[in-house]
């Protein structure tokens, strides 16, 4: 029997699209993957008009059978010790694009993506940020190209009231899981 495939999966604090992530998290688990969840300093504190922080938590527990890592020295293992095959950082918000952008490490989120490339294991990106066709598309298309990274196809979501907005399709998370994988790009990007 194969040993089910180790996902750290990291949600940063895009709050609508939490039930989105959610249902695809479920999708993942059933499909035996074994999830643990890394929450970003606002993802696991702010309460919102979406939900509270300690609802998602304990929704996110009973899900993966695991408590969502939530500092910096708990995610700092990550990369030395080998903990995932892969990671997923989904919603990946602008400011957290912006922070692996410029290499910082200084959320839960950013330092879990800094200590898994550590070891070159492929990283998914699912964007959600209302300025992905502004002042983070600079950051999209570093990190776009950048060794190990690969990213779920976009869309505009809103385009005559947020025309700079992008979300990641996120019910191809599990296509470009296995893309990634196999070292891939699924395509096209955006869409």
């Amino acid at each position: 029997m194969a040993e089910p495939l180790r996902v750290g999966f990291a949600i940063s604090g895009s709050f609508c699209t939490f039930s989105r992530v959610l249902a695809e998290m479920e999708k993942l688990t059933a499909a035996g993957m074994e999830l643990t969840p890394i929450l970003s300093f606002n993802a696991s504190t702010l309460d919102t008009r979406f939900g509270t922080a300690a609802d998602f938590i304990e929704r996110l527990t009973a899900l993966t059978g695991r408590a969502p890592l939530t500092t910096l020295v708990e995610v700092e293992p990550i990369g030395p010790k080998a903990l995932f095959d892969i990671l997923v950082c989904a919603p990946c918000t602008g400011s957290t694009l912006a922070r692996l952008a410029c290499g910082m490490s200084d959320t839960p989120v950013s330092l879990a993506v800094k200590s898994h490339l550590r070891r070159g294991r492929p990283v998914v990106i699912a964007v959600s940020t209302n300025d992905a066709l502004g002042a983070s598309m600079r950051n999209i298309a570093l990190l776009k190209n950048t060794k190990h990274l690969y990213f779920v196809p976009l869309h505009q979501d809103d385009p005559v009231n947020k025309p700079n907005s992008l979300v990641a399709d996120f019910s191809l998370l599990g296509d470009t899981i296995a893309a990634a994988l196999a070292g891939t790009q699924i395509q096209p990007l955006l869409g």
